[in-house]
């Protein structure tokens, strides 16, 4: 009975620790300045890194966390937004990544793979004890 109650703990242990995707975020970054925290993903969000341009030539860039259907698509901010002559304020191309701090400019190992090997190993270890 405890090997049974084990192993189901070890799968949700596995799921709970696989769902939570984790991102770098910008709020608002100009040229190379980003200024990144890190943030966990709500269900059916992907990571994004966005580069675009406002005001027609600042380079600007956001990262964070994104719905999957606005991924890997040029958003177009006008001001006033409500008025008939809308002055681009920024454009944006927004791509998406789904493995955890995968939207960094710098290759990062991904931590999930990790995270869900530890939780293999250490239910197999378990269940070998508990043997």
């Amino acid at each position: 009975m405890n090997k049974i109650i084990f192993c189901l703990f070890a799968v949700v242990l596995y799921f709970a620790v696989g769902q939570a995707l984790q991102c770098y975020k910008c709020d608002l970054g100009v040229g190379s300045l980003c200024f990144t925290t890190k943030t966990t993903c709500d269900a059916g969000q992907h990571c994004f890194s966005g580069v675009g341009k406002a005001a027609g030539f600042v380079d600007i860039k956001m990262k964070g966390c994104l719905e999957l259907a606005k991924c890997n698509k040029t958003e177009q901010v006008s001001f006033p937004s409500n008025s008939s002559s809308k002055v681009t304020f920024y454009t944006m191309e927004k791509t998406c990544c789904s493995t955890d701090l995968c939207n960094s400019a710098l290759s990062h190992f991904h931590f999930s793979a990790v995270s869900m090997a530890f939780t293999i190993i250490t239910s197999l270890f378990m269940v070998k004890i508990l043997i």
